[in-house]
């Protein structure tokens, strides 16, 4: 049987060998289009110089580019490794407990954080210093061996922490910490955060591809930043942040129209909304009505007492008792006249909080010191809680306790130095600032009333920082001792009671673990000087300052600030008691007096 073998020339396939690509070089080895035109092995033509045996004249299609990455999909291991560090610190103890969902914020937005930065370091080493595809794989083996063990490690912790500052707050152990829930909700914060990032940055790079027909490369990618960025705050000021407001507002107006449980419309004509009152019931607003009918009866007082009481004096203008801010303390004034307040022992001024809530302890401490010989006054400027009311219009705080603390000032200061009452002031929060801007300095202040009492005064408070930066050598900022004028201050009510020397004029009690004293913006990039040295009494040792992370965990406490025990956070009540016995006590009172008071009231 025959065998049909054809044979063709050697160089019959040559044309058709030179069109096959070469093999695709390993990640170690550089690729062809590296290469310069001389570095062409002479065996092998170059695509820009067919070799002989290729068709006359033909050339074949340069190499395809690589198409430019927009935005990297995967994740940056600096990143990676930062961001895991954020994470694990975001656990450690702050002013306040926080329950888990708050947990889980704080760790996925400081994740993020940390990705962000090491993200921008990774960028700026790559600048000088590209690392190879080995490196970069045992960094990652590193960090997929490292950061479970780190995270396991910091729940573990962070839930002993929990525990422990619940304890030194004197609040009861939480039954249980839900780490799966906390590491859930800190995992979707940090994937949203990143996926808005990514698309703001695909967003930037689209407008500037197309910006880059026109002008330069670096000038089109600096366009398309800061377009992006505009827009993007565009969005978040006129969308999101307006929008949030708008809801904020309604739902504040819908709660201040309505009446607390049990609130009845006083039948006294010595209370604002009363019958022959010339503020209607209607118009004093939720605290309003509030502040005017909780008033303890002369019976209750004599019963603390022992001795006869008068029914106490209380006033109160609301947003809708007239439509300016003077028209209001003008209206608070002519109520004050028709009832004789300035004829009572006591006239006290309360410069409320934002939503205009005056705290019923405060109030009632001082007509039980003074028999209910006192008249108290108070006038709402918003509907809006405090952080909401310092954000966006602390102007009309320190306008609206001018305007009221400067009528009845002038009223009394027109009165006959013998017959005056003692004249207090109060503020609570926010109103510590509108107290502090109405006078303008601690000399006025002093000079300005027989007493003045601020508790828990925001890191905006002019003459609080004033004070805390001239405190005395050796003296802690948290309870600083100052020299020259009859201020004190007080992180614990007790210390008061120890308190030797001439009677203050201003006390300013601040909790030590009090987020609304000691939160700052500042508290991104420095140090609090409440964080060095001794730290207050409710305050964890295990506590430290990070850039970022301690900046976000006591933004959160903020949210809780007003749920902790009494003397801790922002909760003062019944501590209130020994700052009107420092600053304004009546004829008599003992430290007994006070402990015996504060136990009613905390009942």
């Amino acid at each position: 049987m025959r065998r049909l073998v054809v044979t063709f020339p050697p160089d019959t396939f040559a044309p058709w060998r030179t069109r096959v690509p070469a093999p695709r070089p390993s990640p170690e080895q550089p690729s062809p289009e590296q290469h310069s035109p001389e570095q062409h092995s002479p065996e092998r033509p170059s695509p820009e110089q067919p070799g002989p045996e290729g068709p006359a004249g033909a050339k074949p299609a340069p190499p395809a580019q690589p198409r430019r990455r927009v935005v990297r999909c995967g994740l940056s291991v600096t990143g990676v490794g930062l961001s895991a560090l954020f994470y694990c610190l975001s656990f450690t103890p702050s002013l306040l407990p926080r329950p888990w969902f708050l947990q889980g914020a704080v760790a996925g937005i400081t994740a993020a954080m940390g990705y962000a930065a090491g993200t921008a370091i990774g960028a700026l080493v790559r600048m000088r210093w590209w690392p190879s595809r080995r490196i970069e794989r045992i960094a990652w083996h590193l960090l997929f061996a490292l950061i479970p063990v780190l995270v396991l490690i910091f729940l573990w912790l962070g839930t002993r922490w929990q525990r422990e500052l619940r304890i030194r707050l004197g609040m009861e152990p939480q039954p249980e910490y839900d780490v799966l829930r906390t590491v859930g909700i800190s995992l979707l914060t940090f994937g949203t955060l990143l996926l808005i990032t990514r698309l703001l940055r695909l967003a930037a790079h689209g407008i500037a591809r197309l910006l880059g027909r026109l002008v330069p490369e670096s000038a089109a990618y600096c366009a398309g930043f800061l377009v992006v960025t505009l827009l993007s705050y565009g969005a978040f000021d006129n969308l999101l942040i307006s929008n949030l407001y708008l809801t904020a507002d309604r739902s504040a107006a819908l709660t201040d129209s309505g009446t607390g449980h049990g609130v009845v419309r006083p039948g006294s004509p010595l209370r604002s909304g009363a019958p022959g009152s010339l503020i209607t019931w209607d118009s004093l607003g939720r605290q309003g009505r509030n502040f005017v009918s909780k008033a303890p009866s002369p019976t209750e007082l004599t019963a603390f007492t022992g001795r006869p009481a008068l029914e106490p004096i209380r006033l109160y203008a609301g947003l809708a008792s007239a439509e300016t801010v003077p028209q209001r303390a003008a209206l608070v004034l002519r109520e004050m006249e028709r009832t004789g307040a300035f004829g009572r022992s006591v006239v006290a001024v309360f410069t409320p909080t934002g939503t205009g809530w005056v705290d019923n302890d405060v109030t009632s401490s001082l007509e039980y010191m003074y028999d209910g010989n006192t008249a108290l006054v108070s006038m709402q400027y918003s509907y809006l809680p405090s952080w909401i009311s310092f954000a966006v219009d602390r102007g009309t705080v320190a306008e609206a306790s001018a305007a009221l603390i400067t009528a009845v000032q002038q009223r009394w200061a027109a009165m006959p130095p013998q017959s005056r009452p003692k004249l207090l002031i109060f503020g609570e929060s926010l109103g510590t600032y509108g107290t502090e801007r109405t006078f303008g300095s601690a000399e006025r202040m002093v000079a300005g009333a027989d007493g003045i009492l601020l508790e828990g005064p925001t890191f905006a408070n002019p003459i609080h920082q004033q004070l805390t930066a001239g405190r005395a050598t050796g003296s802690t900022v948290w309870d600083p001792s100052y020299r020259g004028l009859p201020v004190e201050f007080a992180s614990r009510a007790a210390e008061l009671r120890e308190r030797t020397g001439p009677r203050p004029r201003v006390v300013y009690m601040q909790n030590s673990s009090d987020p609304v004293v000691w939160w700052s913006p500042s508290l991104f990039w420095h140090r609090p000087q409440w964080l060095n040295g001794q730290r207050g009494p409710d305050v964890s040792p295990d506590m430290h300052w990070y850039p970022g992370i301690t900046f976000w965990q006591t933004t959160v406490d903020l949210l809780f600030a007003n749920k902790a025990p009494t003397g801790h956070g922002h909760v003062y009540k019944s501590g209130t008691v020994d700052g009107w016995a420092a600053v304004a006590p009546p004829p008599g009172w003992t430290v007994d007096d006070t402990v015996r008071l504060r136990a009613l009231l905390d009942r």
